[in-house]
């Protein structure tokens, strides 16, 4: 009897599942020649017109093999969800596209050159037997940069990363010239690195996105040349390190990004860096690892520099993550409610968008490489439990642990080339990590300074504070040219 109940109950669960709400998506042969094996991605958004653009959740994946053009695929109840089943979504008006996902290299992947995507449609979700049509007849195109006088594309073809992942690579930026570089064809400028944060694109320099081609911005008033770099990869901020999963980007970055830079443009040797967040951590790692290739730099609000403080966990004491439950959120603000309950089904974000998210993104940088091709994460995503053997792995990647091991021979080269600057409310509770570096500098007795000011991870960057980020720069750069007088 109970075995003919169990029978029953799972019959009902089938043709539940079966009834759910529907997405049946397909590409045409125009879109991609076929077949396809791997991974499809359904975006929702109540405000996002164009949601594979802006990804968030609702979202939903399906893994599939050799499906052809149009032959069609369905997203219900079986696909993979976040943040709960497609027939438990709360009710109401969507913005909605599909993207297989052809996994070239692109960071986004509703935004990776080559993948088909459907165009976006508002639907209405209604009843829960409810089938939407997405046909994928659109393909996301190469962005082209569109130069102007003060406003080049710099690629640097890397050997380096192309032997790494088997297919040619390069590293990527934007390169703003100041305002009489053309004035004064024998003149030499310094360099200023801007490193961007999470999800940053140097496309965003080229004229056809942008009104800003306007020359390079001085040091306070020493004229330079500034270059934008984005640092992104399939898996997601690359932070320039090398890392088993997105290679060696730090080497690549110093043996063959920098000397071509120097070779195309009229450099004068001083190099400085500048970054917030990911691109904070980008500064720190560089600036550690190859102290003699810069002058200086500022780190803004550096994800995590110091792991007994990763946000809210202590990766060396705990067994789980300790949740962050604070107003940041990539997703949709949908109200939390009995209709998100979803027992027995527990996913995150980054098991449905399974590369080139935040999550993702730091273990692509700090974890080894898995056998399925990916980063091995560093915490299960269903228990939040840490994966003790992938912390090994990560600890590396401990920039105040690295500067404590390797203090000795970094002193001459990086003493009083590198500030850490953060907010005292960080949103994601960045400066905790950053006063843990600090008190570890200050038992070396590194010069080293560290500035706090009043805001969070986004309302920290106000006149005051990107002036001093200014001076400190115009400082060390005075320091290298006093060191280096031949260079004026």
């Amino acid at each position: 009897m109970k075995r003919i109940s169990l029978l029953l109950l799972l019959l009902l669960t089938l043709l539940e599942a079966a009834r759910a709400q529907q997405f049946v998506v397909s590409y045409p042969a125009g879109a991609y020649g076929g077949p396809f094996s791997g991974n499809v991605i359904l975006y929702l958004s109540r405000r996002n017109v164009e949601p594979k653009n802006q990804p968030g959740w609702p979202c939903y994946r399906l893994a599939v093999r050799n499906v052809r053009p149009g032959q069609a695929i369905t997203f219900s109840d079986s696909a993979l969800s976040y943040p709960t089943l497609l027939s438990r979504l709360e009710r109401g008006e969507y913005y909605v596209q599909a993207v297989w996902d052809l996994n070239r290299g692109g960071r986004s992947i509703g935004q990776s050159v080559g993948n088909p995507y459907s165009p976006a449609r508002r639907v209405t979700l209604g009843a829960a037997t409810d089938t939407f049509r997405l046909v994928c007849s659109q393909t996301v195109a190469a962005p082209e940069f569109v130069e102007s006088i003060f406003c080049k594309e710099f690629k640097a073809p890397s050997a380096l990363l192309t032997r790494f992942s088997g297919r040619a690579e390069s590293l990527d930026a934007a390169v703003i010239l100041p305002a009489d570089y053309h004035r004064h064809p024998r003149r030499r400028y310094p360099v200023l690195f801007t490193v961007g944060g999470f999800g940053g694109d140097y496309h965003h320099y080229s004229r056809a996105m942008s009104t800003d081609t306007l020359p390079a911005t001085p040091i306070d008033t020493l004229a330079c040349i500034r270059v934008y770099l984005d640092g992104a990869t399939a898996l997601g901020h690359s932070v320039y390190a090398n890392s088993a999963n997105n290679g060696p980007v730090g080497d690549a970055f110093a043996t063959e990004f920098l000397p071509l830079l120097d070779q195309r443009y009229r450099t004068n040797g001083a190099r400085l860096l500048r970054g917030h967040s990911s691109g904070g951590y980008a500064v720190v790692y560089l600036l550690t690892h190859y102290p003699r290739l810069f002058a200086g730099g500022n780190a803004s609000a550096s994800d995590p520099v110091d792991f007994h403080r990763f946000e809210l966990t202590n990766l060396y004491t705990a067994t789980k993550r300790v949740e962050m439950r604070d107003s940041v959120t990539y997703g949709e603000l949908l109200p939390v409610a009995s209709a998100y309950d979803r027992p027995n089904i527990v996913h995150r974000l980054e098991d449905i968008i399974y590369r080139g998210e935040q999550e993702v993104s730091f273990d692509a940088v700090f974890s080894p490489r898995g056998r399925n091709g990916l980063p091995q994460p560093l915490f299960n995503s269903t228990t939040n439990v840490l994966d003790r053997r992938v912390f090994v792995h990560w600890r590396r990647y401990d920039l105040t642990q690295y500067v404590r091991q390797n203090w000795s021979r970094l002193r001459p080269y990086l003493n009083g080339k590198l500030r850490i600057s953060a907010g005292n409310e960080d949103s994601y509770y960045l400066n905790f990590s950053a006063m843990l570096m600090e008190q570890e500098m200050k038992k070396l007795g590194a010069d080293m300074p560290f500035a706090y000011y009043p805001g969070n991870h986004f309302s920290v960057m106000t006149p005051e504070y990107k002036r001093a980020e200014i001076m400190w720069l115009k400082a060390t750069y005075l320091n290298w040219l006093a060191r280096n007088p031949a260079k004026k």
